[in-house]
């Protein structure tokens, strides 16, 4: 059940993954896929306010959209981008990536076999996993600079009927575990998680939103 209890303490999740990064020009935006068709709209508007030449969009098929799309994340996202005037010779698409570390990986290689080398990227991603997508890029490709945004959407406003409240509470538990434990095994850099913020994932799993953690 979402209480306002419930609710104070997702919050508190919600906030620590933002980074609240500022746009600047980059080389090249790269969107990361997932069920959320906003971060797709977000990356091309990013890209028709003249924030960078070329729009990336990774994401073949995930742990969510594999049970719901027949088509790759990435195309989704691409198709959404030429609706909105974004002209084709400007989208590069990775379509068989299926977490985020492979998002970044399977980007590195297209980028190589395309003979481009971007060294600033405007790297976007859903709200709640802004820091986890930073530390996971960080990881792969360290000598980058990296700005990360998200869909202008606040707490309350994001949740829709596809995605309600408490899928976004049990993903933001997850991700939260994850920025944990992920370190360890090589999968992010290290991000300090606030005494405050690791109480309120405790009390959510104790809740029960628990349907998200990695095992």
């Amino acid at each position: 059940m979402i209480t306002q209890e419930v609710l104070i303490e997702a919050r508190k999740l919600w906030d620590y993954h933002h980074l609240n990064h500022i746009p600047e020009k980059a080389d090249c935006i790269l969107v990361l896929g997932s069920h959320d068709l906003r971060v797709a709209d977000r990356g091309a508007d990013l890209y028709l306010q003249g924030w960078s030449p070329i729009l990336i969009f990774s994401g073949g098929l995930g742990n969510v959209t594999k049970g719901i799309w027949k088509d790759p994340e990435a195309d989704k996202f691409a198709r959404i981008a030429l609706d909105k005037g974004v002209p084709s010779e400007a989208i590069f698409i990775e379509n068989q990536s299926t977490n985020t570390g492979e998002n970044i990986l399977f980007t590195q290689k297209l980028l190589r076999e395309k003979g481009l080398d971007p060294q600033t990227f405007l790297l976007v991603q859903k709200p709640y996993m802004e820091r986890r997508s930073y530390a996971t890029f960080k990881k792969h490709w360290p000598d980058k600079k990296l700005i990360v945004t998200s869909p202008q959407i606040s707490f309350e406003g994001y949740p829709t009927d596809e995605i309600p409240m408490e899928k976004v509470i049990n993903i933001m538990v997850g991700d939260l575990q994850r920025i944990r434990i992920y370190p360890a095994r090589g999968f992010q850099i290290p991000q300090d998680i606030p005494d405050e913020v690791w109480a309120a994932y405790e009390r959510l799993v104790a809740w029960g939103f628990t349907s998200h953690l990695a095992t």
